[in-house]
């Protein structure tokens, strides 16, 4: 299913699906040739009409962005070290009862990537789970009721921006959030912006399933992603971020996935070599692992991605 405003009808199919001319002129009691003050009159119900039809299908369900992945990590201050490497720093974290329970490593004043400490052995390492990036939660936790779908309640959360979160068909958790002012995000703008970051911007997240039908009808036809390429498992945020999920067949051997765009991979490769770290280029990407063997891509940025 296309978003909810390639959804909503134009003005000429709307009149259509209202009966044609005669029948619009019937909604505004007027028989035969329309005068000038007539003609007024019709373009007044026209536009109620279609501020009504706003109303019915709902606001568009478009993201702003990714605005964070969020990682369970074996050691929270050997996965801290990797991001500084990259040039990211970390804006802030929480803490309960003087232990870490939470850092927050900055990309850019709207992406984080999140890292979550592992308490127990047998939680898993890697992805947790992707959140994204709304204008209006209330809008969008609308359009997504309107599609049979169960979010949770709209909540103010510790960091001081509203989130729900959804779960795909598989039980993946999916977050949505708005930031909000006074936030520890919208405080920290301008702020840990690390002059030395190989990347100033998240481009895509690697998403495990199991059945990939599924779940891209779950995206494409509820949430309003679209394709990206040919392959079906590159899907485009609804919105004009540019940015994407890459859905990816969850097996014993896979590991989680993040990518960023940079202007130049062979510049890229020298500055992470630089850093310490041991880059490999595979088919034309920049590509190294961090200390729980999640891979980081650095892709060359596309005319129609952002900087």
């Amino acid at each position: 299913m296309e978003s909810a405003t390639r959804a909503m009808p134009t003005l000429s199919t709307f009149l259509l699906q209202s009966g044609g001319r005669t029948s619009q002129l019937a909604l505004a009691g007027i028989e035969g040739r329309p005068t000038h003050v007539q003609r007024r009159t019709i373009t007044a119900t026209l536009v109620l009409l279609l501020a009504a039809a706003h109303a019915l299908y709902g606001q568009s369900p478009e993201l702003a962005g990714i605005a964070h992945v969020a990682f369970r990590v074996a050691d929270l201050e050997k996965s801290r070290q990797f991001y500084e490497q990259l040039g990211f720093e970390k804006a802030f974290e929480f803490d309960d009862a003087g232990k870490v329970t939470q850092q927050f490593i900055k990309v850019n004043n709207h992406q984080f990537i999140e890292l979550y400490p592992r308490t127990q052995e047998s939680q898993l390492l890697g992805l947790m789970h992707v959140c994204f990036e709304v204008a209006d939660i209330g809008s969008l936790r609308g359009a997504y009721i309107k599609q049979r779908l169960a979010p949770t309640e709209t909540r103010k959360f510790r960091a001081g921006n509203l989130l729900f979160v959804l779960h795909d068909p598989e039980g993946q958790l999916m977050e949505y959030t708005q930031y909000l002012p006074g936030s520890l995000h919208a405080s920290d703008r301008g702020k840990h912006l690390g002059e030395n970051r190989v990347s100033e911007h998240l481009q895509a997240a690697a998403i495990p399933i199991k059945d990939l039908a599924l779940e891209r009808t779950f995206y494409v036809n509820k949430l309003g992603f679209s394709d990206r390429g040919s392959t079906g498992t590159e899907l485009r945020l609804p919105g004009n971020s540019g940015e994407e999920i890459e859905l990816r067949l969850a097996a014993p051997s896979a590991k989680s996935q993040i990518v960023f765009s940079v202007s130049d991979v062979k510049i890229t490769a020298e500055a992470l070599r630089r850093s310490g770290l041991a880059p490999y280029v595979e088919q034309g990407e920049v590509r190294v692992r961090d200390p729980d063997r999640t891979l980081v891509v650095f892709r060359s940025r596309r005319n129609d991605q952002k900087p």
